[in-house]
Order: C-alpha cells, then structure tokens, then sequence
C-alpha cells in the first residue's frame, strides 16, 4: 500500500481509542515524510537529534516532532527550541539539561518519563521505584520542562501475553499516578506505549501515543544514517 494508504489505515485502526499515530520517520527521506505529511500526518517521531534537526528545516513548521530515541545530555541543545515531545527522558540528569536548556531558550519543555517495563538489558528507564523517588520529590527548581506522561517499550518477543502483561504493569503506574495529587510541573496524560509488532495490544491497554515506523514507510535504509 502506499504511505498515504497505511496512514488511513492506522488512523481507521486507532479511531476510537485514546490513541494518535506518531509517524516514526528515522533513516526515511524527505520525500516520504512529505507524502505522509500531504496524507494528513502531522506527528512524526525520529530517534537521532541530528537527522530531526535537519528534517525541522526543511519540512512545515505546523509538524509536532517527538523524540523518541535515547537522547545524549550533548545534544539536547538543538532539540529544546522546537520539539514537542520528548519521549525519553531516563535519567535525572537528562532532566536537568532538557530545563537548562529549556531556559536558555524561554520555553517549557514537554517530557515524557521512560519506565523499564522489558525483560532485556538493552533497554533504557527508570524502574519504578526510581521513578517514584522522583515524581514524589520533584525537584522544584526544574522550572522549563513539564511532564506530560510515561513512556516504555516492552520486550522484543513474540509472547504476547509477555508483551501485554509489560503494557499492563506500566499502565497501572499510570493510572496510580494519575489518582495522586502532584507536583505542578507534573500530569499523567499521555501514555507512549507500542510499535508497529505491538501496537494493537498497547492501545488495547491504553496507550495514548503509538510509534509506527516500517509498517507505514517501509523498510528503513540504514545506510543513510
């Protein structure tokens, strides 16, 4: 199908629920983003600063750009004027760099917390008591950034019920934190669970935010990167 026709098809699939399609657009090429973006699309996620950086430029500044790979405390600086979403935020002191350099710029950066829900190690996050210790004694001279939700990635496997019962754990933390009185620069909004493999199952169990890459471009070519 074409890009045009697998974004009506998302967006079919996600009526209804609480979801929106975030177009994961990494390694991808100008040219299919401006097809989705003429299909309608308007979020689109990529995983490397540099390559958002440069797409920014040249594509229509009404685009939300989320950031959904790991984010270096480095780069971080050319991000915070434009992006609307950060998605992985695993460590305090990203935190800290994303509302430094949210103040060098005037603005309040949207975050999200990453939670480790997988079974594999190569996976980034807070677990849940860290992510506690930190919603519970926020920090309050973290004055530029808010967070808006939790994100996660359950693990690379064909085990469904292994899969949904990742989504379920950190679902529940959402909805735990959210029954909770907290902190102002705080919300539990958006809940960014589910890829093109597992989609279906995280909207199933709430997630607000889906990340959908080579079942709407394609095949990524690598060698771009």
């Amino acid at each position: 199908m074409s890009i045009e026709n697998n974004i009506k098809f998302f967006n079919d699939k996600l009526r209804g629920t609480r979801a929106k399609l975030i177009a994961v657009s990494k390694t991808q090429p100008i040219a299919k983003l401006q097809e989705a973006y003429a299909a309608g699309q308007r979020i689109f996620g990529e995983n490397k600063v540099q390559e958002m950086e440069e797409k920014y430029q040249q594509l229509p500044k009404d685009i939300e750009w989320h950031m959904i790979g790991h984010l270096q405390t480095n780069k971080v600086k050319y991000i915070t004027p434009f992006v609307s979403l950060i998605h992985s935020v695993d460590s305090l002191k990203l935190l800290q760099e994303i509302n430094k350099q949210g103040k060098k710029v005037n603005r309040q950066v949207p975050c999200l917390l990453q939670v480790f829900i997988a079974q594999e190690e190569t996976k980034f996050g807070f677990d849940e008591s860290e992510l506690l210790q930190l919603i519970h004694h926020f920090p309050t001279e973290l004055t530029h950034v808010q967070i808006k939700g939790l994100m996660g990635m359950a693990s690379l496997t064909h085990n469904q019920s292994q899969i949904r019962s990742e989504f379920q754990k950190l679902r529940k933390l959402f909805e735990q934190l959210a029954a909770h009185s907290l902190p102002p620069a705080i919300e539990m909004k958006e809940l960014s669970m589910g890829m093109s493999s597992d989609y279906s199952i995280a909207v199933e169990e709430g997630s607000t935010l889906v990340r959908i890459g080579t079942a709407l471009f394609g095949e990524r070519n690598y060698q771009k990167t």
